[in-house]
């Protein structure tokens, strides 16, 4: 069976998972070859010792980067930073103290990821390890914590996006640009919770340091993994780590290794199956800026140009636009010149041995020269901590991969994306422009989506304590995009006095007020596409299951609640066909703004052969084998985590989820 590259590399980590060729879908639990945390160390601390655990299972795969909030100098946060070295020395856990770098550029740049590697970190930006053809993907604490306890941790394989890229990029155009065009040209969910493998002649022109930007705010665009293939621009990059490594008494691997992913690398096979295709040309990308406070809209540099927008700060920092590549181009455009009055321009490597790199070449004096005010490396204005942010009023252009309102300062600022060398121009200039002029060329949306390859049924076999069948009455919820606080509503997400039944009486209040009032338990919620979106508060899944919900269907989930749901032993299950399919029924009612329909059928869930019956119909959805089963009978991650290792569990099951029904 032909298999994307994602299901190939998944399928070389597999630790459990059905025993055939993986695909799209599909529940495994993975042994991935690294997982990094950082300031959030300390928090998978908490979550490691609450199941129980008290040795790691494998030192070597784990490493800690302190770089989130290391200006900050008080008490508490140097004890949660000694606590994280401490712990780090009795395990023998690699451990990278305040300065060193971006947790990210170290796993790079130290050699921690590799071709047709499976790399994780707790940090959203973990895609970034795919511009070395591996995966990288993000987790949450909890996964984090299960990794540091038994080595794995669960996932489902996302559906494969291919970008194509053709042409080769213009002089002055750069690997963010190509990446902010991509965010704004596909900006309506056309990559959301999907891999992105990119291909095409076009490769080849970019350097690693445009992969490494590209796939690292691709986390902005909306995949869960980045893909790059291995070609004589990895290997150079591989090549030169090495010796670096080398001469400092580190190997990670070998020229044996090299030569091995010279000879065999690892690509998708040729008649994949794609969900979709995306088709670039380099050629007529051009200087582009995100925002205002969104990277889904975007103004070519000559159009914004002509608006002079002030700029009262600009930023050279941050995992995408930090590294030697990007702050030599910066220092080109700033050399011999000054940062405009009024306008103060920040600067921090992406790592310690970025800047000394760059402090060798000359470059990071020429940024001084030009009046750029140094921070350590490390995450800083990029996450809102540290010096530099912005303030109510003020205006930034930055290098970094996010202009979220409210992310860089306060939320009554406004914050613009662009390369490296148009924050520079805009710094010297005062207002928003490059260094040169680039004349617009025409951006076409070339955009194929393929016919779903949808799971046929499929036999599984049933796991003791976990149900055969789920029978309910059905209860629809037409939108897409039901957001978190929608489904539990902030006023009671940080109450510490809500019980089961007073979380019942508020599901989905901001939602539809008359919910709890028209729902009851053993009801089955079907929602639209990317259901859950939004924060990553846990009660969205808790919630429902103190309402007796058994599971939710949806076209989609994002990705974060879909984790925490089984990592609270909460079932939801993907069955896009079963939404469209309402959606032609209930036409009329979506058309009045009916926001919850219930039509008063049952609808059954057939586990052992994944399918859904609803008026006669049948409609199949990936099939949950073991590793989904699991989590559910045991209420959740850090239970099967403890199950796995012998202690006694935290919660039983009975108070974790009601799947009974049938």
């Amino acid at each position: 069976m032909p298999q994307t590259i994602v299901e190939k590399i998944a399928q070389a980590h597999l630790a459990d998972g059905p025993q055939r060729p993986l695909r799209t879908g599909d529940f495994v639990s993975i042994r991935p070859f690294h997982t990094m945390t950082h300031d959030n160390t300390s928090a998978v601390m908490s979550k490691f010792k609450a199941i129980g655990a008290k040795k790691i299972s494998d030192p070597k795969q784990l490493v800690f980067a302190l770089d989130h909030d290391i200006q900050n100098r008080d008490e508490a946060n140097l004890k949660k930073y000694g606590s994280i070295e401490a712990f780090a020395t009795q395990h023998g856990v690699d451990f990278y103290p305040a300065g060193s770098g971006i947790g990210h550029q170290i796993m790079v740049e130290r050699g921690y990821v590799l071709p047709g590697s499976f790399v994780v970190a707790s940090d959203s930006h973990s895609n970034m390890y795919g511009a070395l053809g591996a995966i990288g993907t993000p987790i949450v604490r909890t996964d984090a914590a299960a990794v540091w306890a038994t080595g794995e941790f669960w996932w489902q394989i996302p559906r494969t996006i291919q970008v194509v890229l053709e042409g080769k990029l213009p002089e002055g155009v750069s690997g963010k640009d190509v990446i902010i065009t991509l965010c704004g040209l596909y900006n309506h969910d056309e990559v959301l919770n999907a891999a992105v493998e990119f291909s095409g002649s076009g490769v080849a022109s970019l350097s690693m340091d445009a992969r490494f930007s590209i796939s690292n705010m691709s986390t902005e665009w909306g995949p869960l993994v980045a893909w790059f293939p291995v070609d004589d621009v990895t290997i150079r990059y591989l090549r030169g780590m090495h010796q670096l490594l080398q001469e400092q008494g580190v190997e990670r691997f070998t020229e044996k290794d090299i030569d091995r992913w010279i000879q065999t690398p690892s690509r998708p096979d040729p008649d994949a199956t794609y969900a979709a295709r995306i088709v670039l040309d380099l050629g007529q990308v051009t200087p582009h800026v995100s925002g205002p406070d969104t990277v889904q809209a975007m103004q070519s540099l000559s159009e914004i140009e002509k608006k002079r927008v002030a700029v009262h700060k600009a930023y050279l920092v941050s995992c995408v636009n930090s590294r030697v590549e990007d702050l030599e181009a910066a220092a080109w455009v700033l050399c011999g010149k000054k940062v405009a009055p009024g306008v103060k321009l920040y600067v921090g490597a992406a790592s310690a041995w970025t800047q000394q790199e760059a402090e060798k070449r000359g470059v990071w004096q020429a940024l001084l020269d030009a009046g750029a005010i140094p921070l350590p490396s490390s995450c800083g204005p990029c996450i809102g901590l540290g010096t530099g942010l912005l303030e109510k009023g003020e205006v930034g252009i930055s290098a970094t991969n996010r202009n979220f309102k409210g992310r860089m300062g306060s939320r009554e600022a406004q914050c613009y994306l662009a390369s490296p060398e148009v924050v520079a121009a805009s710094a010297i200039a005062g207002y928003i422009t490059g260094p040169r002029q680039f004349a617009d060329r025409t951006l076409v949306r070339n955009y194929e989506e393929f016919a779903s390859n949808s799971h046929s049924a499929e036999r599984v076999e049933i796991l003791p304590g976990f149900p055969e069948r789920v029978q309910g009455r059905l209860v629809f919820m037409p939108p897409d995009n039901v957001n978190t606080d929608a489904i539990y509503g902030k006023d009671y997400t940080y109450r510490d006095d809500m019980t089961p039944a007073m979380m019942a009486r508020v599901v989905m209040e901001n939602y539809d007020p008359t919910f709890a009032l028209r729902t009851r338990a053993g009801d089955v919620i079907v929602g639209g596409f990317n259901f859950g979106t939004g924060s990553s508060r846990e009660q969205a899944v808790t919630c429902l299951k103190a309402k007796g919900i058994p599971l939710v269907i949806a076209g989609s989930f994002s990705q974060t609640y879909l984790r925490n749901a089984y990592n609270n032993g909460f079932l939801c299950i993907e069955v896009p066909e079963l939404v469209k399919r309402l959606r032609e029924q209930f036409a009329s009612d979506i058309a009045g703004k009916e926001k919850t329909i219930i039509p008063g059928e049952q609808v059954e869930i057939d586990f052992t052969s994944g399918t859904v019956a609803w008026r006669g119909a049948s409609f199949a959805f990936p099939p949950l084998g073991s590793v989904p089963q699991s989590l559910v009978i045991a209420g959740g991650a850090e239970n099967m985590v403890a199950k796995r290792l012998g202690l006694d569990q935290k919660h039983p099951r009975e108070e974790a989820v009601v799947v009974s029904g049938d």
